[in-house]
Formats: C-alpha cells, sequence, structure tokens
C-alpha cells in the first residue's frame, strides 16, 4: 500500500468529515455550507496545516497542526497536533505513523521547539505515540465548554 501524506485542500473536505465521523460518531454532520465556511477559515489560518494520509488514492487519516508563536524558548514555536484520525479500515498500516513524521517535520521546518498533542486516555493510543516518539511528560487539563 503507497501512503502519501501532504496539506489537505478543500477537495479533500468530505473525506476528512467522513474521518471526523469516526474520530467523534456522537456528534451530528456538519451541513455542508457550514463545512465549507469552517474550511475556508482555516485555509486562511496563518500557521495552520491539515495533514491527509492518502492511501491507495483514499484519504485514509489526517491530523489537524498548527504552529503557535511564543515568547519564551528563544522565540521558538510549539507545534500543536489535534483531531488525529486513521479511518478503522487503513489502521495498523503505517499511515499514523506517517503523519506524525509529517507532523515532525513540518514542526522542524518552522522552527519549533517541540510538538506536543493531548491523547486519549486509551493505553493503545499512549503506546501508538510512545512508538512514534513521543514521551508523555505531562498530564494534560481541560474544561469543556457547552
Amino acid at each position: 500500500m503507497k501512503i502519501t501524506v501532504r496539506s489537505a485542500v478543500e477537495v479533500d473536505l468530505p473525506g476528512l468529515l467522513a474521518l471526523y465521523g469516526e474520530l467523534n460518531p456522537d456528534d451530528p454532520p456538519l451541513p455542508e455550507a457550514s463545512a465549507a465556511a469552517l474550511w475556508a477559515a482555516i485555509s486562511r489560518q496563518r500557521g495552520r496545516t491539515i495533514l491527509v494520509a492518502e492511501a491507495d488514492g483514499t484519504v485514509a487519516g489526517t491530523a489537524d497542526c498548527i504552529v503557535m508563536p511564543n515568547l519564551t524558548r528563544g522565540g521558538r514555536a510549539v507545534l500543536f497536533v489535534e483531531n488525529v484520525v486513521v479511518a478503522g479500515s487503513f489502521q495498523r498500516h503505517g499511515v499514523g505513523r506517517q503523519l506524525m513524521e509529517a507532523a515532525v517535520r513540518l514542526g522542524e521546518s518552522a522552527g519549533c521547539y517541540k510538538v506536543q498533542l493531548l491523547a486519549a486516555d486509551d493505553a493503545y493510543v499512549h503506546t501508538f505515540y510512545e512508538a512514534c516518539g513521543f514521551k508523555a511528560l505531562a498530564k494534560g487539563f481541560r474544561r469543556y465548554i457547552p
């Protein structure tokens, strides 16, 4: 299976929405007009890259990356990764690993001093990120806003 990781483009939106549906199956689907408007805003956002992994011509995975400028660490930025998902039918084929390698390269090219993400509280997920070279060094906190 040939896997290619690249920046997402507008035609990838249906594939992205399908992946996000797998990530959060309880969320209602976004109306097409809302999704298109959100895509337009995301694509204009400086420092934002949504990566897609294509496997045999199909959008098989994604990772949403944003470079945040920083006034510490000598002014070196931080790359945050969110919404990492690989389609169930493509899991355990190297798609996720290639996405994470691409995210790290993106951070390196932006002069970031670290790549940071929060992971689900799931041993399988933690093992995956550790295999990709990430270390659990902090405790994450969230406060959901209703």
